[in-house]
C-alpha cells in the first residue's frame, strides 16, 4: 500500500542519492581540473607522477561509489516495497521455530543476502581498481578466509545479541528499548575491549615494535604526554594492502597503540612520533570519550523511536511489509535511517574536521610540528590521496581537513610557537 510514509522514504532517498551523486560529479571535476599539475606548495616534494595517480585513483574509486549509491537505492526498494522483507519473514515463518528465533533467523538471512549482494561491488573494488593501483596485496585464499572468519564471527556475535534485543522486544513490556538500548551499550563496550585481545588477531599478526631509535622516541613521548598503554605493535597490514595507519585500540588499560608495518616503512622514526602524538591529541582532548557518549546517546534516540516506530501500522505497511513483527521492525528501522540521518553528515564531518586541528596542535605543542607535515605529505602521496578535492564535496564528507588546509594550519601554528618563543 502506498502511502505518505512511503513517499516520504522514497524521497528522501532519492534526495540522498541524488545529492551524493552531485556531490561526486563536483568532486571529480575537481580533481580532474587539476589533474595536470601538482599544486605548488607541493610542487617540491610530490611528482607529477604520482598527483595524476591520485586524480585517477580518485577518480575510479568515485565511479564505483555511484554505483554503490545506485545499487543501495535499488535494494532498499527491492527489501521493502518490492516485498523482499516480506517473502524473507515467510520463509522463515514456514521453519516452525517460536517467534524469537524465527526472528534470529531472519536477521541472519538478511544479512548474509546482504552481504552476498554487495560482494561483486567488494570484489571489484579490492582485485580491479586497489590491484591496478598498486595497493592491493590481498590474494583470493585470503579473501575468502577472512569472508568465512566474519561470516563465523555474525554467527558467534551476531547470534546472541540478535536473540537478546528480539527476546526484550517479545517479553520486556513498554520500555524494552531502553533495556535493550542498555544492553547494546555495555555489549559495545564490552566488544572495545574484547577486539584487540581476541578477535583482531584472528586477521592479523601483531608483533611487538622492535628496539631502536623509533622505540625509544615513541617511549619518550608517551612518558612525556603521560599515556599508558598496554603495548607497541606493529602489524602486517601488508598483507591485504600498502595503505599505511596507526591506530589505537581497546579501553582504560588495555589500550593499545599499533602501526601498519607499510607506515614504518613509509615514514622517519621523528615523522612516526609526530602522527602518534596526534593520535595522543585525540585522547588528551577526550575526542575518544566523547565520540562514544555521542554515540551511546545516539544509540538512545534509537531505540526509543525504534520503541515508537514498531507499534505503528503504517511503519510497516507503507514499506511493503504486511505483517507486523519485531524482527521486520529492526530490519525496516535499520533500512531507512541512514536516509534519513544522511542530511547531518556534513554537521557530523565538520566536528570530525575540527577535533582533527586540535589534535594536529597537540603534535605541534609536543612533537615536531614540521615533521608531522612532512609526514601527512608522504602520507598523501603513498595512499594516492587527492590534494584537489571539491570544497563542498570535503565540507559535506571529509572527517579529516583536506591537505592544504591542514598543512597551512600546521604551519601556522609553527609560526605562532616561533613569535611566542
Amino acid at each position: 500500500m502506498i502511502t505518505a510514509w512511503t513517499w516520504s522514504v522514497v524521497s528522501f532517498a532519492l534526495l540522498a542519492t541524488m545529492t551524493g551523486l552531485y556531490l561526486s560529479w563536483r568532486q571529480q571535476n575537481s580533481v580532474l581540473r587539476n589533474r595536470g599539475a601538482v599544486p605548488p606548495r607541493f610542487a617540491e616534494k610530490i611528482p607529477l607522477s604520482a598527483h595524476q595517480k591520485a586524480a585517477d585513483y580518485t577518480r575510479a574509486k568515485i565511479q564505483l561509489g555511484n554505483i554503490g549509491r545506485i545499487w543501495g537505492l535499488l535494494l532498499l526498494l527491492a527489501w521493502t516495497l518490492g516485498g523482499g522483507l516480506a517473502l524473507l519473514s515467510d520463509i522463515t515463518a514456514s521453519f516452525g521455530l517460536s517467534e524469537v528465533w524465527s526472528g534470529v533467523a531472519f536477521l541472519i538471512l538478511f544479512a548474509l543476502i546482504g552481504s552476498l549482494l554487495d560482494l561483486p561491488l567488494e570484489l571489484y573494488g579490492t582485485f580491479a581498481i586497489e590491484a591496478r593501483f598498486g595497493f592491493n596485496k590481498m590474494t583470493a585464499a585470503l579473501f575468502v578466509s577472512d569472508m568465512v572468519k566474519q561470516l563465523a564471527l555474525m554467527l558467534v556475535i551476531g547470534t546472541p545479541l540478535a536473540w537478546v534485543i528480539l527476546a526484550l522486544m517479545e517479553g520486556a513490556g513498554d520500555l524494552w528499548w531502553f533495556y535493550g538500548w542498555l544492553f547494546l551499550t555495555l555489549f559495545m563496550l564490552f566488544m572495545i575491549w574484547a577486539y584487540p585481545t581476541f578477535i583482531a588477531p584472528l586477521f592479523n599478526k601483531f608483533t611487538a615494535l622492535p628496539d631502536g631509535e623509533m622505540k625509544q622516541r615513541i617511549e619518550a613521548l608517551l612518558d612525556r604526554c603521560g599515556f599508558k598503554s598496554n603495548g607497541l605493535f606493529v602489524m602486517d597490514g601488508s598483507r591485504r594492502s600498502s595503505h599505511g595507519n596507526a591506530y589505537f585500540t581497546g579501553l582504560g588499560n588495555a589500550k593499545r597503540i599499533v602501526f601498519f608495518d607499510t607506515l614504518i616503512n613509509q615514514l622517519e622514526p621523528l615523522e612516526t612520533e609526530a602522527v602518534l602524538a596526534h593520535e595522543l591529541g585525540h585522547f588528551h582532548h577526550g575526542h575518544v570519550k566523547k565520540r562514544l557518549i555521542v554515540m551511546v546517546m545516539m544509540n538512545l534516540l534509537g531505540f526509543a523511536l525504534l520503541g515508537w516506530l514498531s507499534q505503528q501500522a503504517w511503519f510497516y505497511v507503507g514499506l511493503g511489509v504486511k505483517q507486523p513483527s519485531n524482527h521486520a521492525a529492526l530490519v525496516l528501522f535499520m533500512l531507512v535511517l541512514p536516509v534519513f540521518t544522511f542530511a547531518i553528515t556534513p554537521l557530523m564531518s565538520y566536528f570530525s574536521r575540527k577535533n582533527e586541528f586540535e589534535a594536529d596542535a597537540y603534535a605541534v605543542a609536543n612533537s615536531s610540528g614540521q615533521a608531522l607535515a612532512d609526514a601527512l605529505v608522504k602520507m598523501y602521496e603513498d595512499n594516492a590521496s587527492t590534494l584537489t578535492p571539491d570544497a563542498l564535496h570535503s565540507a559535506w564528507y571529509d572527517s579529516h581537513p583536506p591537505a592544504p588546509v591542514r598543512i597551512d594550519h600546521i604551519e601556522l601554528l609553527l609560526r605562532q610557537s616561533r613569535q611566542a618563543a
